[in-house]
């Protein structure tokens, strides 16, 4: 095999600079992410090779104030995660399962360095697993609420998170080339639902202003590069079912009064409700 740790690691570097810059706190990281990553594989790898499986499960310690900055972050971990991947199966690299990163904190590291743990259950699954449980209790369950997708379509959110995109491992999926593959991200945070533009081509907007993140009200007009989405609580059209990871098409009674709504509010002149 051609393919070198050391090409990985560039590999990495250059995947990181290119798409994830922008979430981390200095130039610096990409370059020590990708180091110990590779670090942490060729360790892995002592005693199996390239052409072995080896254990697929690694673990990002940093230090606690680093780690809740990059929890700020929806698409950091992902895209971690899928940089990882790709670098990795570039060189054939054979793991158990689909390699995986998850994040957790040390207080023995410094602020700008980073360890990297590989194996099965491990210190990181344990903080998630605490992490979850705290926000959970903290958010309790969300309050119903529904998206009216173009005017056509009704999807009911049911969950803490819901990402909205046009790759089909969203909750939300749409199917509109305006659409980014990951364009946004509703959480339900301390009673409120909030959306998130995970940094999309066309942008998220909200009453016609453009947001990295905004508290919903019932009837914001939302637009995600030009597709109107009005986000609403409580009731959802009469009629409708409850769906969960797709839109469903709208009753012929509450369609034509939902698409009349919206001929009705301008994206630039909607207002919140108060």
């Amino acid at each position: 095999m051609n393919i070198t740790l050391a090409d990985i690691e560039h590999r990495i570097e250059a995947l990181i600079e290119i798409h994830l810059i922008k979430f981390l706190p200095g130039d610096f990281w990409q370059d020590r992410i990708a180091h110990r990553l590779t670090e942490a594989l060729k360790a892995n790898m002592a005693t199996n090779g390239l052409e072995h499986s080896v254990s697929h499960n690694f673990t990002l310690l940093v230090h606690p104030t680093v780690l809740e900055q990059w929890q700020k972050e929806p698409r950091l971990v992902d895209g971690l995660t899928k940089i990882f991947r790709l670098a990795t199966s570039e060189a054939g690299v054979k793991f158990e399962a689909a390699p995986t990163i998850t994040l957790a904190s040390s207080e023995n590291l410094d602020v700008d360095d980073v360890e990297v743990r590989v194996g099965g259950e491990n210190v990181a699954e344990t903080q998630n697993a605490h992490s979850q449980e705290a926000q959970s209790e903290e958010n309790e369950q969300p309050k119903t609420a529904f998206l009216i997708i173009g005017g056509t379509k009704v999807y009911t959110v049911e969950q803490m998170v819901v990402n909205i995109g046009r790759r089909l491992d969203n909750q939300v999926v749409i199917d509109d080339p305006r659409v980014s593959r990951y364009h946004a991200q509703i959480r339900y945070v301390r009673g409120k639902f909030v959306i998130f533009d995970l940094n999309s081509t066309g942008g998220t907007y909200v009453n016609g202003q453009r947001t990295s993140q905004s508290v919903l009200y019932p009837g914001d007009v939302i637009s995600l590069a030009g597709l109107p989405i009005i986000f609403g609580q409580d009731n959802p059209p009469p009629g409708l079912r409850t769906t969960s990871g797709d839109t469903a098409p709208l009753s012929k009674q509450s369609s034509e009064r939902s698409t009349a709504t919206l001929q009705t509010i301008p994206l630039n002149e909607a207002k919140k409700s108060p």
